[in-house]
């Protein structure tokens, strides 16, 4: 991975790094939900995100310019160790590359330039592949006080929305 001269990072494979910007937003939210298999995701991302929190967020494309996969994430204002990833996709038809992987790194970069020393996220429990894919890179589970053991995984009953169970996700840095 090199850094180009316009303060843009490429990997080798063509994939090219930047931050995203609001006039990101369309092509993000017309994926968003086939990216995640058809489920009703695009709730999880309202343009605010891409107005207020693009310094902390990626975005990768392909060389023909395609949307290959994002993360958005911000520093914690309350928590000043806190990194926090909100969202982060690949294309489906990308993964297995790393790209996900690569999202992540960058964000790391940016939460230890900010002297932050934990990145967390969550996601849904019955989440196999998100779960292990963390925990390949590096997140331990939350298991800490009322978290129950469900899908298999230590989570928290209605975390979200009184209703939705969340697993967190946490990796310490540095």
């Amino acid at each position: 991975m090199h850094e180009a001269a316009n303060g843009e990072r490429q990997a080798l494979d063509g994939i090219t790094f930047r931050r995203p910007t609001e006039a990101d937003y369309t092509s993000i939210v017309r994926v968003i939900d086939d990216w995640w298999g058809g489920r009703d995701m695009q709730w999880l991302l309202p343009r605010l995100w891409l107005q207020h929190f693009s310094s902390t967020s990626w975005l990768a494309e392909s060389e023909d310019g395609r949307l290959a996969g994002f993360l958005v994430g911000f520093l914690s204002q309350d928590r000043a160790d806190i990194a926090y990833c909100r969202v982060i996709a690949t294309n489906p038809n990308l993964r297995g590359q790393g790209l996900a992987r690569q999202l992540y790194e960058h964000f790391f970069a940016d939460a230890l330039a900010a002297a932050r020393t934990t990145v967390m996220a969550i996601t849904w429990p019955g989440n196999r592949a998100s779960i292990a894919f963390h925990r390949a890179l590096g997140f331990e589970v939350d298991a800490g006080p009322g978290t129950q053991n469900l899908y298999g995984t230590p989570a928290y009953p209605a975390y979200d929305f009184d209703r939705e169970d969340r697993t967190v996700l946490i990796r310490r840095l540095g």
